[in-house]
């Protein structure tokens, strides 16, 4: 996203939260004396922003149900083939064929990891509107799924990427092996990170993500393996 995207996202996000002025001007780019601290929980390093200055992790914890902006502000919904027959069965089709000729959207987006690398995918996306076409993806759709409470009509048995906002999560091969990591999303929609010195506080979602994180990498890998997307890099 452009540094104008997430100001607006910024904007619109401080009608109804507090956004503290420290997290906002580090999200604009405007915060420099930034560290990266890693931590292994199970099978995934987790990047954790590290701010010099104020001697503060940047953390998180979810507002939801109070809150529902990753569902509202969705800038695509990519499948995995696990997902294709789980979702296409909930929404009551016989055919993975037909779900995915009526419920769905192909489109070729680009991903910069953290360390620069750039991943060119190829994907099946759920459709958050039904006449969602290929020049909306990676804009903001409120999905077609989320109820009046703010609670998914699909779940459980929603996309896996929904499951791990706000992280985003690539893998790096070392000495070999595949190497799973996830760091934030910074788009400007979630109000709920916030600065602390105490990173033990953020033990129990490093924890339960830690799972979901390396579970949905397993399954986006078995995807592209049986060709329901493509993926290069550089």
């Amino acid at each position: 996203m452009s540094e104008k995207e997430i100001e607006e996202s910024l904007n619109l996000l401080q009608r109804n939260w507090t956004v503290d002025p420290i997290l906002r001007e580090f999200m604009l780019g405007k915060i420099t004396d930034i560290s990266d601290y890693t931590i292994k929980v199970k099978d995934v390093i987790f990047h954790i922003p590290y701010i010099t200055s104020q001697k503060k992790y940047i953390l998180w914890k979810c507002f939801w149900p109070d809150c529902h902006n990753c569902c509202d502000r969705q800038g695509r919904l990519p499948l995995t083939s696990d997902d294709l027959i789980i979702i296409g069965k909930g929404l009551k089709y016989q055919h993975p064929s037909d779900f995915v000729k009526n419920e769905t959207i192909i489109t070729t987006w680009k991903d910069i990891a953290p360390s620069g690398q750039i991943t060119t995918l190829t994907t099946i996306n759920l459709k958050r509107k039904t006449d969602e076409t290929e020049q909306d993806d990676g804009t903001h759709i409120s999905c077609r799924f989320l109820d009046k409470n703010g609670g998914c009509s699909m779940h459980p048995d929603r996309p896996g990427v929904c499951y791990l906002y706000p992280f985003s999560t690539w893998l790096e091969n070392e000495k070999g092996m595949a190497r799973v990591h996830a760091t934030y999303q910074f788009t400007g929609d979630c109000p709920g990170f916030y600065l602390s010195e105490d990173l033990q506080l953020m033990k129990q979602e490093l924890k339960d993500y830690s799972k979901i994180i390396y579970d949905y990498n397993m399954s986006s890998s078995r995807t592209m393996r049986e060709n329901f997307g493509f993926v290069s890099f550089g």
